[in-house]
C-alpha cells in the first residue's frame, strides 16, 4: 500500500512539473529521415520517447521470460493449443449430453488433436456419429481412438460392441466380444455384453455355458441372474423337445432331453416353471409315467398349484396309486381348488364318476374357474344332466366374454307363438 502511494505521489509530481514546463516553453523538435519529416514540441517528443522506452522494456522482459529459446516459444504455443482443445472438448461433451450430435461430433474431433486424453474425444465422437446413424464414421472414430492411446483395446472394444448392439448388428458385436474375451476372459462387463448378444441371437445353449462364469465373477446381481437362468433353461428344454418332436415317434430318444435336465443347477431343478416345462415335454413325447413320477416327487417336498394342475392332466402307470397320492395331499390342503380339479380328473381316469363330480363341484365352489367349469360341463353332459351342462356352458360363455347385463326377450312359448 505504501509503495502504491509513493508511485501515485511521484506520478502527480511528474505531471505537475510537465504541465508547468509545457506552459513556460513548449520547445521544438524536428527530425528528418530521407523523405520523412517529423515535427513536434519538445514535451510531446519526450513523452513518446518515454513511452517507447517502456514498451521496449516490456518486450525485453517478455523475451527474457521466454529465454529467447525456440523450445520455450513452442511450449507457449502448445499450451495455447491445449487450452483451445480443452475448451472444445468441454463444449463438445456438453453438446453430446444435450443431444446435439452434429455439433458435438465436430467440436470433439477438433479438440482431439491437442487434447491430453484424445481417447475420450474419439470415443465420444463415435457415440455422436452412432446417434446420427453414421456407422462408418463411428467405426472411423473408434479406430482413431485405438490408435491414439496405447492399452485402450478393452475400452474401445467395449464401446464398439455396445454401439453394434444398439444398431442391431449382433453378429458383429459377437465377433468383437469374443475377441475381447480371449484377451480378458474374466472381465465382468465383457461377459454381461456377451450374454446380451447370445440372448438377442437366441443362442440359449451358448448362454447356458456362460451362466456359471457370470455367477463365478458376479457379473450380474443375484435376482437378475436367477431370472436369466430360468429363461435360458426353459428355452434350452424347449429347443431340445422341439428337435425330438420333429422326429418320427419310433426314432425318438429322450437322452438329449435328459442330459439337459442333468445339466441344470440344483436351484433350477426345484423351480416350478422349469419342472413344469420338463414334465410337460416328457408327457408330450410319450413318457407320461416318468413325468408323473417326477411331479409326484417334487410335489411331495415343494407344493405348487402349477404342478398339481399338470399332475391332474398326466396319466401315470397306476391310476389308483396316483389317486391315493393326490388324496393324501388333500388332507393338508382340503380347499385347494387346483388340487380338487386334479382329483376330479384322476377320478375320471379311475372311472369314479360320482367322486369326480363331487371333486369338480367342490373346486368350482371354492373358486370359479373356466377350466373347472368346462370339465364339469363335459361330465354333466355325459351323465345326462343336460340342463346343468347347458347352464355351466352358458355361464362360462357369458363370463368369458364379459357381456353386460341387458334385458332379453322371454323364451318362446310351447304353443309356438312368440313372446312379446
Amino acid at each position: 500500500m505504501r509503495a502504491l502511494l509513493i508511485v501515485l505521489c511521484v506520478a502527480v509530481l511528474a505531471g505537475t512539473l510537465l504541465s508547468l514546463g509545457m506552459s513556460e516553453d513548449p520547445g521544438y523538435i524536428r527530425i528528418s529521415i530521407g523523405t520523412w519529416l517529423i515535427e513536434t514540441n519538445f514535451w510531446v517528443g519526450m513523452s513518446l520517447v518515454v513511452l517507447a522506452a517502456l514498451i521496449l522494456h516490456w518486450l525485453l522482459g517478455l523475451v527474457r521470460g521466454l529465454r529467447l529459446s525456440p523450445g520455450a516459444m513452442g511450449q507457449w504455443w502448445r499450451n495455447s493449443g491445449r487450452r483451445r482443445a480443452r475448451r472444445r472438448t468441454t463444449q463438445g461433451l456438453l453438446e453430446l449430453a444435450e443431444g446435439n450430435w452434429g455439433r458435438a461430433r465436430k467440436l470433439l474431433e477438433q479438440g482431439a488433436g491437442n487434447a491430453e486424453t484424445p481417447l475420450i474425444n474419439y470415443l465420444s465422437a463415435a457415440e455422436a456419429a452412432h446417434q446420427q446413424g453414421d456407422q462408418e464414421e463411428a467405426d472411423r472414430f473408434l479406430r482413431l481412438a485405438w490408435e491414439s492411446t496405447a492399452g485402450s483395446d478393452l475400452a474401445v472394444g467395449l464401446t464398439q460392441a455396445r454401439l453394434q448392439l444398439n444398431a442391431g448388428r449382433n453378429e458383429q458385436a459377437l465377433a468383437t466380444l469374443l475377441r475381447l474375451r480371449r484377451n480378458s476372459p474374466n472381465h465382468p462387463h465383457v461377459m454381461r455384453q456377451l450374454a446380451n448378444v447370445y440372448r438377442n441371437l437366441e443362442d440359449w445353449q451358448a448362454l447356458s455355458e456362460l451362466l456359471p462364469e457370470l455367477r463365478r465373477h458376479a457379473a450380474l446381481d443375484e435376482s437378475s441372474l436367477t431370472v436369466l437362468e430360468q429363461e435360458v433353461w426353459l428355452n434350452v428344454l424347449d429347443q431340445a423337445a422341439e428337435r425330438l418332436e420333429r422326429q418320427p415317434p419310433e426314432q425318438r430318444n429322450l437322452d438329449h432331453l435328459d442330459r439337459v435336465w442333468d445339466q441344470l443347477p440344483p436351484p433350477r431343478r426345484n423351480d416350478e416353471s422349469v419342472v413344469h416345462h420338463y414334465a410337460n415335454h416328457l408327457a408330450r413325447l410319450g413318457a407320461e409315467s416318468r413325468a408323473e413320477s417326477l411331479l409326484r416327487k417334487v410335489l411331495r417336498h415343494s407344493w405348487s398349484d402349477l404342478l398339481i394342475n399338470l399332475y391332474g392332466r398326466i396319466q401315470g402307470p397306476r391310476e389308483d396309486e396316483q389317486l391315493l397320492a393326490a388324496e393324501g395331499w388333500l388332507k393338508e390342503r382340503p380347499n385347494n381348488p387346483e388340487l380338487l380339479l386334479a382329483l376330479g380328473r384322476i377320478s375320471l381316469r379311475n372311472r369314479l364318476w360320482g367322486k369326480a363330480r363331487e371333486y369338480l363341484e367342490t373346486s368350482l365352489g371354492v373358486r370359479h374357474s373356466q377350466e373347472t367349469a368346462a370339465e364339469l360341463c363335459r361330465l354333466y353332459a355325459h351323465l345326462g344332466r343336460y340342463e346343468d351342462s347347458v347352464r355351466l356352458l352358458r355361464q362360462g360363455v357369458l363370463e368369458h366374454h364379459g357381456l353386460p347385463r341387458l334385458p332379453m326377450p322371454e323364451p318362446r312359448r310351447r304353443s309356438g307363438t312368440p313372446a312379446r
